[in-house]
């Protein structure tokens, strides 16, 4: 039986560039909202989803980042997919007759200066994809969207310019969530990135002496997410992205520091880098 991947949005999107690029045998399945996504894989319909963690320019998915602690799933890679907007139309369109631009509205703002140069009006709609797909509908050779490669291979439509963003090396950060927690078996020469979800106990300091566990055991912090946990404004949770896997001596360490002063801990997965993580951090 075919493998099959899950994604929030229409068929075009980004979120299904993504999974066509990663899982290119796997059938892709297009869902309305993220909780849809993520319920998918929770019953077992689809083997894993692909999610929008953060974008380079628009920065973070803040859904995504309220659905973490709630939900049942675990990180198992991450992928990282440059984001190429193409100004789409209908066949046979020149850009010259062209008098307005639809997307989302974080694609209409990384194409700022471009829809300025050919004087577009903007249109804001719900998504990249949708946008293109209601070209055909419109019929209209005067109107255009923004959207993706694969939006325009989908509907048929005619890429009047590729690179329409401002900014080059626009990418997003996806991560690959299912059911099953699967860590990677520790090899002595291979980086590594572990996710973990903690909620700090009600003392005085006790993040400061969560996270100097991690300095004085030498294991860097990625990143950190807050959050207000447990249904009251007390309690915090955080999300934090450590360099390393938990079978590393300096990591148990961290991560025995980390328990003493934690109500709870939830490993959210370990993973492999993308290669494209070191290329936009330098």
């Amino acid at each position: 039986m075919k493998k099959r991947v899950a994604y929030q949005g229409v068929k075009g999107a980004y979120s299904h560039l993504a999974c066509y690029n990663k899982y290119p045998n796997y059938e892709a399945i297009a869902c309305k909202s993220f909780d849809e996504t993520m319920l998918l894989v929770e019953n077992t319909k689809v083997d894993v989803a692909m999610i929008p963690m953060e974008n380079s320019t628009a920065g973070r998915v803040e859904e995504i980042y309220r659905l973490i602690p709630k939900m049942k799933l675990y990180i198992i890679d991450e992928y990282y997919q440059p984001v190429n907007h193409c100004l789409l139309a209908l066949p046979g369109s020149k850009i010259e007759d062209l008098k307005s631009v639809s997307s989302h509205p974080q694609a209409l703002a990384q194409c700022k200066a471009h829809i300025e140069k050919y004087s577009l009006e903007a249109r804001a709609k719900f998504d990249t994809a949708g946008s293109a797909e209601e070209l055909i509908e419109m019929q209209d050779k005067t109107h255009s969207a923004i959207a993706s490669s694969l939006a325009a291979e989908i509907y048929d439509l005619e890429i009047l310019e590729e690179g329409f963003q401002d900014i080059k090396n626009n990418t997003t950060r996806f991560l690959v969530l299912c059911k099953e927690y699967i860590v990677p078996i520790f090899e002595k020469h291979q980086n590594y990135i572990t996710s973990i979800l903690f909620e700090v106990r009600n003392i005085p300091a006790a993040l400061y002496k969560v996270l100097g566990g991690f300095a004085t055991n030498g294991v860097n912090i990625i990143k950190i997410e807050s959050y207000s946990g447990s249904g009251t404004l007390t309690l915090s949770q955080f999300h934090i992205d450590i360099d390393g896997h938990p079978d590393e001596a300096n990591v148990k360490l961290a991560l025995e520091e980390l328990a003493y002063f934690a109500n709870t801990v939830k490993m959210l997965g370990t993973y492999i880098p993308h290669y494209l993580r070191k290329t936009l951090q330098s």
